[in-house]
């Protein structure tokens, strides 16, 4: 496969003295698009880490301080803005063509330099959730793929968040009784027989973004197709983690993704 264009690579203010951020533009099915990177400040050899964000456009947006919290584990992590976001070209289309964005960062991240053996690991958070696993299905060499606090049912989503029905609607071309296709088409849980990485899966059972039923028919899908998932669900816990929980199940997470598939 080609290796990903990257047209532009302009040093970022880091808020972690330990690693060095960079505000990346690279190509995506033709598209200029804008993403950071955070690498370590010491050089050595590491593991990659795409980290895909939740929310649209300017909700949600990467935060430098979270992307800074998994470099410093020991990971190069990539995090795209998605296309129409930052200076990007295109629009955004929520887990529609817009995955190309996150499969042109996967092959970046898998030809960086100081990562070991290609080895990298596909995360995501929320609406990031579905990038993660529509990622995962589409590079079965992915070191692991983990999904903290995902969506796993665009349809689902559709039902549950009556906040979010005119943006989907308009964005993804109707309702799930109107456009059945295009919500299946951005619902990985139909296409989970082609994913071969290991899974983890983190959820709060009081999570009112994304339910924790995302979690459950995710799990539920890839235990019947007997792949190898292991949940972490937090019983007090909403969408948003407190800071020194958040801190602990990061540090957990990395060592699963180091040992994950070896």
């Amino acid at each position: 496969m080609e290796k990903t264009q990257i047209l532009d690579k302009i040093p970022f203010p880091s808020p972690n003295p330990n690693v060095n951020m960079y505000l990346i533009t690279y190509l995506s099915a033709g598209l200029r698009v804008k993403g950071l990177l955070a690498e370590p400040v010491q050089a050595g050899v590491y593991e990659g880490m795409l980290y895909l964000r939740g929310g649209i456009k300017n909700v949600g947006m990467v935060r430098p301080a979270r992307i800074g919290q998994f470099a410093s584990e020991g990971f190069v992590v990539f995090a795209p803005f998605y296309r129409g976001n930052r200076g990007g070209e295109g629009n955004e289309d929520f887990a529609g063509e817009d995955r190309e964005d996150a499969f042109a960062a996967f092959e970046m991240l898998r030809s960086h330099p100081s990562i070991a053996g290609s080895r990298v690991h596909i995360f995501g958070f929320s609406r990031g959730g579905v990038m993660a696993l529509l990622t995962g299905i589409r590079y079965e060499e992915a070191a692991s793929v983990v999904t903290w606090g995902g969506v796993s049912d665009m349809a689902l989503t559709y039902v549950e968040r009556k906040d979010l029905r005119r943006m989907m609607k308009r964005v993804i071309g109707g309702s799930p009784k109107t456009a059945a296709e295009e919500f299946e088409y951005r619902t990985p849980l139909y296409e989970l027989h082609k994913l071969q990485p290991p899974v983890l899966i983190i959820h709060g059972l009081r999570d009112e973004n994304v339910s924790i039923e995302h979690a459950y028919r995710l799990e539920k899908r890839l235990v019947a197709l007997q792949k190898h998932v292991e949940t972490w669900y937090f019983e007090h816990v909403n969408h948003y983690f407190p800071p020194a929980l958040n801190r602990k199940i990061v540090h957990n997470l990395c060592i699963w993704m180091k040992k994950a598939g070896t």
